[in-house]
């Protein structure tokens, strides 16, 4: 196993996913099996739902080390193989102290993997003041100095800047960092993110690290890496644009739906059309926000109704509350037993509970407690729309993240009003998808699909969705889920 660690310098978001992520598409453009890691620095069992009662003490840094090694194993790539090369993107920045027990774990680590086995990129920021012009290389000396005496020596400095560096420049690094001109990277700011990988790719870094950790690579064209870069060229040709309503609990933060976005991009991107995304907060669209203000409630649903799609992040009442308001609005709307439809979380003593916890859930304690990971869905009908979209599969695996779920005991009230369950898990117990009878495009899942979508290929749901907003799905469907060639 090869491991290549991508740590960062002098400031926060500074790319270090972009880089890590970038790296892995193009060792894998060279035919390697290559997985990932993403580390948050917090000493925890479980950092989605964190408490400080929780936290690992005893021998971390070897708890560290047997994970990743244990992680790296896991194939990642839909023939089983294990991977070759496990890249680890450490989140923060040097110098952080909760980051200081993975920095002494990686330390170790690169003597009990042996040196031709281990590389560290560093990112770091190569700011260029208004007032000079020059580019600043001091704040990454200090950066790379720091992390040189915590044990770790750079092999690749990936320099995020906002233009081209001179080659006086990355002379200047070479000479303060102890490393050659060549193993200085410039990362200067794109069009597009999807061009990061052609930029490495352009200054040697696949040809370095081959050489630098032995790798079975043949220097040849690469088909993968052609698809990325036709790719890449297209988005910026975009002319058409779509936009999606992007309705939420978290939308002053954008971040907050970071992966839903890049699921979103990536569909859009396959339809040759520029994403608009509309952030709407979900209690703007309520309507005691048109008794107290009335302005920004018009304003919501102007938003909501001037767009060609909408998107709930949390599906069908499982996951956010806002889609468990979904599923418990929707029901309201049915009759009259359920005008009280409502949520345990919400209120325990229902007496419609529309979304209930899950029977192996505890109530109370909230860390460790979630229905994690990959699981199987199957699909019930052969007319699912979404099944058409995943390829006529008699079943897709996805990655589920919730402690909620719909009630399934209400199965047949929903479907008496055409709100189907097409989908369901292999006991047949939770109602994972479901589909409105009758509409263009009215999905709701249980599970995550933005985590398993990709630039080339984009998630099945999101998709549908861009193609429905776009005008395009039935299109799509009857060609046998074929694009046109342009």
């Amino acid at each position: 196993m090869k491991y290549i660690l991508v740590t960062g310098g002098v400031i926060s978001g500074i790319g270090k996913g972009i880089i890590a992520s970038s790296v892995g598409t193009i060792l894998k453009s060279c035919g390697l099996h290559v997985t990932a890691i993403k580390i948050d620095p917090y000493i925890n069992i479980d950092a989605g739902t964190f408490s400080p009662y929780e936290h690992v003490v005893p021998h971390i840094t070897d708890a560290i080390q047997d994970w990743v090694m244990k992680q790296a194993k896991i194939s990642v790539d839909d023939d089983g193989v294990e991977p070759q090369v496990c890249v680890i993107e450490l989140g923060g920045t040097v110098g952080d102290i909760e980051s200081m027990p993975f920095i002494e774990a990686f330390r170790q680590f690169q003597f009990k993997v042996k040196r031709e086995n281990f590389c560290n990129i560093h990112v770091s920021l190569i700011p260029q003041p208004n007032t000079t012009g020059e580019h600043k290389t001091k704040p990454t000396q200090n950066s790379v100095r720091e992390l040189r005496g915590l044990g770790l020596s750079p092999d690749l400095i990936m320099c995020r800047c906002s233009a081209a560096l001179d080659a006086s420049v990355k002379e200047k690094i070479s000479m303060f960092c102890h490393v050659e001109p060549t193993q200085v990277i410039c990362v200067q700011d794109v069009s597009s993110v999807y061009k990061v990988p052609l930029l490495l790719e352009a200054q040697g870094v696949v040809d370095y690290l081959c050489q630098r950790l032995n790798l079975p690579v043949e220097m040849r064209a690469r088909k993968m890496l052609t698809k990325w870069k036709e790719m890449a060229d297209r988005s910026d040709r975009l002319l058409e644009q779509v936009s999606i309503a992007l309705v939420g609990k978290y939308t002053k933060l954008s971040d907050s739906y970071t992966s839903v976005i890049k699921a979103l991009e990536h569909s859009a991107l396959a339809i040759n059309h520029k994403l608009e995304v509309k952030y709407i907060d979900s209690a703007d669209l309520e309507s005691t926000t048109l008794q107290d203000e009335p302005v920004k409630y018009h304003e919501a649903w102007q938003k909501l109704c001037s767009s060609h799609g909408v998107l709930v992040p949390g599906g069908f009442g499982v996951r956010g509350t806002e889609g468990k308001i979904m599923a418990i609005s929707w029901a309201r709307k049915q009759n009259k037993p359920f005008l009280d439809a409502n949520s345990t979380e919400f209120n325990p003593e229902t007496e419609h509970p529309v979304v209930i916890d899950m029977p192996e859930h505890n109530p109370g304690q909230m860390g460790g407690t979630m229905r994690l990971g990959k699981r199987r869905t199957i699909f019930k009908s052969s007319s699912s729309v979404l099944r058409k979209l995943y390829g006529d599969v008699e079943y897709v695996e996805e990655r589920h993240r919730h402690r909620f779920e719909v009630n399934p005991e209400l199965k047949h009230h929903f479907e008496r009003k055409g709100l189907q369950f097409v989908g369901q898990d292999i006991e047949g117990e939770r109602m994972e998808i479901i589909e409105l009878k009758d509409h263009c495009y009215f999905v709701g899942v249980q599970y995550h699909p933005e985590f398993t979508s990709r630039p080339i290929k984009p998630s099945p749901p999101y998709f549908g969705l861009l193609l429905a907003a776009a005008g395009k799905l039935q299109s799509y469907l009857a060609k046998g889920c074929r694009l046109s060639p342009r």
